[in-house]
C-alpha cells in the first residue's frame, strides 16, 4: 500500500513514531524512485530531528534487503565488522583493518563498505585507492572468502536502489538513519557480527536486533563516542549474553589522545597509512586499537577464549605477516 508522504512528513515533524509498515513502505517508495527529492530531503531532514523507534529500524532493514541484491554466499560462519559511521571522528579505518586481521586468524568475514559519507573516507574508499575490484558477482565473492578467508560487498552495488538517496546524504553530510542501516543490511547476512555505534540507546537497539537475528554478536559503543574501540575511554560491550564496560588497561594498553588516531587528511593517506599498519610498521597506539577491536571480533567466534589470548591471536597475525598477505591475495 503506498504511503501518503503528507501524512508521513506531518508524523515525523510532529515526533509521531511511524509504523513498521509506514517504515518500511516509505522506504520501499524511496528506493523505486516514488518518492520526490524535495519530499526525500524533507523526510530526511526530519527524521534526523528525532530518535529512531525499534519498530522503524526494523522497518528501514527489511525494507533495504527487501530491495537489495541477492547474493549466493555462505556466511553461516562469517563475521561482518564495521561501525555505523557518522561519529565524525575521522580515525585510521580501524574496522577495515582489523577485518583483515582476523581473517589472518583463520576465521572467515564478509565485509560490508561504503564510500564515507560523513567522513572523509569509507572502507570502499580506500580499498579502491589499494586497487580493489568491486563485484556482485556470487562466484568471485566465494573464490575471495575460499582463498583469502574475507570478501568484500560494496554497498552501492548491492543497493542500487540507495542511489535516489545517496546525492542528498552527501549534500547533507552529515549522520542519517542511513548510518544506522548500513551494518543492518549485508545482503549475505553473517552469522556473527561486531558492530560500532555512536551512542547507547543505539547500542541497546541493535542488541535487541541482532538477538532477535540469533547472530553472535558484540555492539561496542566508546563512551567518547567513538563508534569502536578506540582505546581513548571506557567502551562497552553488549553482546550475545553479556554486557559489560572495559578499560584500556583491559587491553593491556594505555590510554590514547584522539590525535593517536588521526586518518589522514586525503584517502591516499587514509590508504597508505592502511597498508603500513597492517604490515606491523604502525604506531603502538594504531596496532592496539586494532588488535583490540580484532580480539572483540575473534571472541565472538569463540566466547570461551580470554581477550588476552584473543589479541594475541590478532597481534599474531600482523606480526608474522599473514593479515597483510590477506589484502594482497583480494587485491588480485
Amino acid at each position: 500500500m503506498k504511503s501518503n508522504m503528507k501524512n508521513i512528513l506531518e508524523k515525523i515533524y510532529n515526533q509521531i513514531p511511524l509504523s513498521y509498515q509506514e517504515a518500511f513502505n516509505v522506504l520501499v517508495e524511496m528506493g523505486n524512485g516514488e518518492v520526490s527529492e524535495i519530499e526525500m530531503t524533507a523526510f530526511i531532514s526530519a527524521f534526523n530531528m528525532k530518535e529512531i523507534t525499534l519498530d522503524e529500524l526494523k522497518g528501514f532493514r527489511d525494507a533495504l534487503l527487501s530491495l537489495c541484491y541477492k547474493v549466493e554466499i555462505d556466511a553461516s560462519n562469517a563475521i561482518d565488522m564495521c561501525g555505523t559511521g557518522g561519529d565524525g571522528k575521522n580515525t585510521f579505518n580501524v574496522s577495515t583493518i582489523s577485518s583483515f586481521v582476523v581473517a589472518g586468524a583463520g576465521y572467515r568475514v564478509v565485509k560490508h563498505g561504503n564510500y564515507g559519507v560523513s567522513s572523509l573516507c569509507g572502507s570502499s574508499n580506500v580499498l579502491e585507492e589499494l586497487g580493489f575490484k568491486f563485484t556482485t558477482n556470487s562466484k568471485d565473492l566465494n573464490s575471495k572468502l575460499d582463498k583469502a578467508g574475507i570478501c568484500f560487498l560494496h554497498a552501492p552495488l548491492f543497493h542500487s536502489a540507495m542511489k535516489h538517496v545517496a546525492p542528498i546524504r552527501k549534500q547533507l553530510g552529515v549522520k542519517t538513519f542511513f548510518n544506522l542501516l548500513g551494518p543492518l543490511v549485508n545482503p549475505a547476512q553473517p552469522s556473527h557480527q561486531l558492530v560500532g555505534v555512536y551512542n547507547l540507546k543505539i547500542a541497546r537497539k541493535y542488541k535487541y536486533i541482532l538477538e532477535e537475528e540469533q547472530k553472535q554478536f558484540a555492539v561496542l559503543h566508546n563512551v567518547d563516542g567513538y563508534d569502536e574501540a578506540t582505546l581513548t575511554a571506557p567502551l562497552r560491550v553488549l553482546g550475545t549474553n553479556k554486557e559489560l564496560q572495559l578499560y584500556p588497561s583491559d587491553f593491556n594498553a594505555e590510554v590514547l589522545r584522539p590525535e593517536e588516531l588521526y586518518g589522514g587528511n586525503s584517502i591516499q593517506a587514509a590508504a597508505s597509512l592502511f597498508t603500513r599498519i597492517l604490515s606491523g610498521e604502525g604506531t603502538d597506539a594504531q596496532t592496539n586499537v586494532v588488535v583490540a577491536n580484532a580480539a572483540l571480533a575473534i571472541q565472538c567466534f569463540e566466547p570461551v577464549l580470554s581477550l588476552e589470548v584473543a589479541m594475541e591471536k590478532a597481534r599474531e597475525t600482523i606480526v608474522s605477516q599473514k593479515a597483510i598477505n590477506k589484502l594482497k591475495m583480494v587485491l588480485n
